[in-house]
């Protein structure tokens, strides 16, 4: 099994779309037996579930993630698991205990501007407490 993360400096990146890196773990006789950051810069919304499909991913595990991603990673058999957030290796460590607490319907539902990360929104962007606009957990 390989997983892949949605990662920045440790953590999980909190928009799937727009996620430059991915850290990926082989996974053998349920343990972690190697990992690796891959950088996906360039690759944009469309082309990530083809970018992890070629690593030999088969599970995602993200925060905020948008319908047309979603399609992309089921046309792939990629199973993800959004709504994550916090330490990506903490999550792994979670998800193959079992006891992984996701949000299978996490959506990141509306259009950003160029940088935007999914969190720390200030007025107008749409984010959180806007019914059908949410882009997984929010911290401060």
């Amino acid at each position: 099994m390989k997983i892949a993360v949605t990662y920045e400096d440790g953590q999980i990146f909190q928009h799937f779309g727009h996620c430059e890196n991915f850290k990926l773990y082989q996974v053998e006789d349920g343990q972690v037996a190697d990992t690796a950051v891959v950088s996906a810069a360039g690759s944009g919304h469309g082309a990530l579930a083809g970018f992890l499909k070629e690593r030999g991913v088969d599970t995602l595990i993200c925060g905020g993630i948008g319908g047309g991603a979603r399609m992309a990673l089921a046309d792939m058999e990629i199973e993800f698991y959004p709504g994550v957030s916090g330490e990506a290796d903490e999550a792994v460590s979670a998800f193959l205990a079992g006891s992984l607490s996701y949000d299978p319907d996490t959506v990141c539902s509306h259009h950003h501007g160029e940088g935007h990360t999914c969190k720390g929104h200030g007025e107008g962007h749409g984010c959180g407490g806007h019914e059908g606009h949410s882009c997984g957990n929010h911290s401060e």
